[in-house]
């Protein structure tokens, strides 16, 4: 398979993606190589020069441009104005503190954005260090990064595969792709060729860089490096990737933007009326309107938000929920998809033997994953092993046709080996205990893809030899065929039972041998003939919590949908047994692939399991959730699951099994891998949403009572009832007192029997704005009826002090109505004890400010008598008995 002479060399090689397809000899003359020599030492340098060196290097964006980004917010905008107003002011200190809330928001921004891009980095570093090739036919290692295209690689076991081959001389190869495909087992390897277009998890004739060789050996041809490489356009893929903004930040965006548009608006229009009708000085106007503007502005807003939402994240990091970003720890309560990796993330990742059958009974085995916990039933009901020699024979068979450890270390069972292998150990296990059997090996034939069996030849303590033999049902068959009380018919049925319903399925024998046989070969197993004991039906198991937590998410109108790189069968049959629906539907990611985006967005909801799916396909397929308006979250523990971990509206991650990129693309890291830890946070989400709706539903009637204040003061030409520096202080006491005692409210009965809010849903329905608009109007019109009442009679200090002080308990009592959608009257009145305390600070510094005579003389209050307390109280109590009936007439109306 030399090269013509007469091909050139000149330019760069085509990209094919199709080498799967070609024959040997094609493959060497498409990419311009030789076999068995490899190339010459002379070509490297020049085909460097063309493909670039074997690594990924993608642009990055400059952390300056990343940090100054964070900046372009509407909220932020109305925060950097309300500090520039404040400075024009002179009130320093406050336009400081407005002016580290803008900084410490970017700040926060920033370290997200940033630790997104280490999901690069943790790709790089996956990629082998060096690579063993053969060039000018002699074998020797280079680094990794100089392999080009066409370069012939050595591979054997331990190996890293350096870059995307084709596999030209396979030997046993098995190959562990399970963070590139989702597939648990390692795949066995060949040569020849496929017809068609084969998925990722079936071109058994390719290697892939960044998957690791566990058995055998093999020659491959280089066929892609570097950004071509699957392992690269993976690393593209989250490069390309725009994280998108949380519904809940759209819409803070879309409220801010109204607040600002409205308080602009009112502020020139107030401004135009009272100069046209010289209403006030010029300068003193101009204050009055910086004054309205400043108490409208609610500057707490994104504060207040900021701080529900890091109480939350906490409070998820104690359930073993670590939140990345912020608005990610809201997004998962609006959630209406939810697409799962299956390996690892809604199954074990651990294969397990759930039935055995023997020629005499059916044995099915509880417990899940490698650890050896379960019991062996028949109907239902635990058997004493011993008492059926066949079953011992079966499991002592399985044990010693293995060459896989099973270990334990602090309570976590892990392999060294296959994953199926660890499967019998673990039966084994459990019916006997951790002794191992009292063998001495005379020999092994490790696993060989021809005859897709292992063997084993070992002897007793009584000097008896026999060979354990376990592999594929249909070779074990024809070695059983010599047994006239074989049933092939009966064994083979079974066998295509146990596959159909997404199992995997092994065969075990046995053959006694004579003393002086000392080895095991393929003549002898052919030459005896096997006594045939029984087949094992293995599953990657459903993690236990996941099926509960399914039946909570779907309670919630949650749906969970599988995408794996399984066959569609295993997939559909693990689909039904976590209950993803009740009629499950299954499409190929080779349809995907074949669908356009838009017709792809039109079938998507129809499907509940995507089997046989690419990286780009997970990612195509959460693109096309959200294109049809449905928040969805990704979960997932692989390299292939990043793209797509990026891409949703919020991304999941293993934290014990899922690999660093996964978990660095990802906005939430499960510490656990419970699945079931999912629902807590959806539930924590609602939570946090409806709390920062509260939050908003509060302070902007409140805020905007401010406004109204001053506005009605100007259009009444009447004197200004509180200074810019008052407005000022109602607005920090609220944001430090009553606003965080949304932080600590309880969720709602029910949260999670309701379906997820529509993307569409506004933060304010109708009544919401109704509602917003006569609070605003009872306190601004309580607060200057006070001061007109009192200002002749006792003063302007005193009026002045009452009306803040109005003010200050009409959000008190307002405060009891907006916390709950219960009556105030309901037991739901005592559920947040914090509420109570963030009211008694409230009190205490407006007693501070209204007694203490180092505030007199900042803010110009004075000290109020009880009679004028009572006054304050009643005005205040008026918000509340109105809003309750308001709330009394609408549960009224729903009922």
């Amino acid at each position: 398979m030399n090269r013509s002479n007469s091909e050139s060399d000149d330019g760069p090689l085509p990209k094919k993606s199709d080498f799967y397809n070609q024959d040997l000899t094609q493959v060497v003359v498409d990419l311009q190589s030789s076999y068995p020599t490899g190339l010459q030492t002379n070509e490297i340098d020049e085909r460097l020069r063309a493909h670039g060196y074997n690594e990924v290097t993608l642009k990055s964006v400059p952390k300056w441009l990343i940090f100054l980004r964070q900046f372009n917010s509407v909220i932020i905008y109305i925060l950097i104005v309300a500090a520039i107003l404040t400075l024009l002011m002179g009130h320093y200190s406050d336009a400081v503190v407005i002016g580290l809330v803008v900084i410490v928001n970017a700040l926060i921004g920033y370290i997200q954005e940033v630790n997104a891009s280490n999901a690069l980095d943790k790709i790089k570093n996956m990629l082998s260090v060096e690579a063993t090739v053969i060039r000018d036919g002699e074998r020797f290692d280079v680094p990794a990064r100089d392999l080009v295209p066409g370069d012939l690689v050595y591979l054997e076991a331990g190996d890293n595969v350096p870059a995307d081959l084709r596999i030209l001389d396979a030997d046993n190869l098995r190959i562990q792709e399970s963070s590139l495909t989702g597939e648990s087992d390692s795949v066995l390897k060949n040569e020849s060729p496929l017809e068609g277009k084969v998925p990722l998890a079936e071109r058994v004739n390719m290697a892939y860089a960044s998957t690791s060789v566990t058995n055998g050996s093999a020659t491959g041809m280089v066929v892609a490096t570097g950004i071509d490489t699957q392992i690269g356009q993976i690393s593209q893929s989250v490069a390309d990737v725009s994280g998108d903004k949380s519904p809940l930040t759209r819409e803070l965006d879309r409220l801010g933007n109204g607040i600002s548009w409205v308080i602009v608006i009112i502020a020139l229009l107030v401004f135009v009326l009272g100069w046209v009708l010289n209403i006030y000085e010029l300068p003193t106007l101009v204050m009055a309107i910086i004054s309205m503007i400043v108490g409208s502005v609610p500057e707490g807003l994104p504060a207040a938000t900021s701080i529900i939402l890091a109480t939350g994240v906490r409070k998820l990091t104690k359930k073993d929920a670590i939140v990345k970003t912020l608005p990610a720890a809201e997004t998962l309560g609006a959630v209406d998809i939810i697409a799962s990796d299956k390996t690892g993330t809604l199954t074990k990742n651990e294969m397990t033997i759930q039935d055995i059958v023997t020629d005499k009974k059916h044995y099915t085995i509880t417990g899940t994953g490698y650890a050896p916990e379960g019991d062996i039933l028949c109907d239902g009901t635990p058997v004493d092993v011993t008492q059926d020699d066949q079953l011992v024979k079966f499991l002592m068979m399985g044990h010693q046709a293995n060459d896989t450890f099973l270990t334990e270390e602090d309570g976590i069972w892990d392999i060294n080996g296959e994953p199926t292998d660890a499967s019998f150990l673990s039966a084994y296990y459990k019916a006997f205990g951790q002794n191992e059997p009292e063998l001495k090996e005379i020999d092994r034939m490790p696993f060989d893809s021809d005859y897709r069996y292992m063997a084993r030849l070992a002897e007793n303590q009584q000097q008896e030899r026999f060979i354990a033999i376990k592999g594929s049902p249909d070779k074990l068959f024809s070695l059983a065929a010599h047994d006239e009380n074989f049933d092939h018919q009966y064994w083979s049925d079974l066998s295509t039972k146990f596959a159909q319903s997404g199992k995997r399925v092994i065969a075990v024998g046995y053959i006694d041998v004579e003393q002086n046989v000392a080895e095991v070969t393929h003549d002898t197993l052919a030459a005896y003939g096997i006594n045939f004991l029984g087949l094992a039906a293995i599953i990657d198991p459903p993690r236990p919590e996941v099926i509960d937590a399914i039946a909570d998410m779907r309670q919630a109108g949650i749906h969970v949908k599988m995408i794996t790189g399984d066959s569609p069968d295993t997939a559909k049959a693990i689909g039904q047994q976590l209950g993803l629906a009740e009629d499950i539907q299954v499409i190929t990611g080779s349809k995907v692939e074949n669908l356009s985006d838009n017709q792809l967005a039109q079938i998507v909801t129809n499907y509940d399991v995507f089997a046989r799916t690419t990286p780009q396909d997970k990612l195509r397929i959460i693109a096309a959730y959200q294109a049809n308006n449905l928040v969805t979250a990704m979960t997932g523990d692989g390299v292939n699951d990043a793209p797509a971990l990026k891409k949703a509206d919020i991304g999941v991650a293993m934290g014990i099994k899922g690999t660093d990129v996964a978990k660095d693309s990802a906005d939430m890291v499960l510490a656990n891998d419970d699945f079931s830890t999912i629902k807590t946070a959806i539930e924590q989400g609602r939570r946090l949403y409806d709390n920062i709706r509260k939050t908003i539903l509060y302070l902007l009637p409140t805020s905007f009572a401010e406004g109204l204040i001053v506005v009605f003061s100007i259009l009444l030409q009447q004197t200004m009832p509180m200074t810019a520096i008052q407005l000022l202080w109602i607005n920090m006491v609220s944001a430090l007192t009553l606003q965080l005692a949304f932080i600590f409210e309880p969720a709602e009965p029910g949260i999670m029997n309701r379906p997820p809010r529509q993307t569409t849903e506004k933060l304010m329905n109708r009544h919401d704005i109704f509602q917003m608009m006569y609070v605003s109007v009872i306190i601004a019109a309580g607060s200057l009826v006070v001061f007109e009442l009192f200002d002749n009679s006792v003063g302007f200090s005193v009026a002045s002090t009452m009306a803040v002080n109005t003010i200050i308990f009409g959000k008190i009592f307002y405060l009891f109505n907006i916390r709950t959608e219960a009556s105030v009257w309901s037991k739901s009145f005592w559920t947040n004890p914090m509420a109570f305390g963030a009211i008694g600070l409230m009190v205490m510094l407006q007693i501070v400010f209204t007694y203490v005579p180092f505030m007199n003389a900042i803010f110009s209050t004075e000290a109020l008598s009880l009679s004028n307390w009572f006054v304050v109280i009643v005005i205040g109590l008026i918000v509340l008995i109105i809003t309750e009936l308001d709330k009394y007439r609408r549960a009224k109306k729903k009922y």
